[in-house]
């Protein structure tokens, strides 16, 4: 069974390669926990959300994410919350 986090966390990334940033994408993307992404992929979708990458795992590695955009364009990623705490690599 998943941990339960009493308080929301947010996963700050560094985009390598990436030289400078225009005002309005100074970040790359929040991350935010979930139960089961492919549920909640499905769910943003029936609730006319773009869901930008399907739920899978991370390349050479096994945690679940998904990436969904906001209604202004933002990406957010979803991580399965069994994976969240563990590290992309893992």
């Amino acid at each position: 069974m998943a941990r339960k986090r009493k308080k929301p966390v947010i996963e700050l990334t560094y985009n390598w390669g990436v030289e400078s940033y225009d005002m309005g994408n100074a970040y790359g993307h929040i991350a935010l926990s979930v139960d089961n992404a492919a549920e909640a992929c499905e769910r943003i979708r029936q609730n006319g959300g773009n869901v930008t990458r399907e739920a899978g795992p991370v390349k050479g590695g096994s945690t679940v994410i998904a990436f969904v955009e906001d209604p202004d364009g933002y990406k957010i990623e979803l991580i399965e919350a069994k994976d969240a705490g563990r590290g992309l690599g893992n």
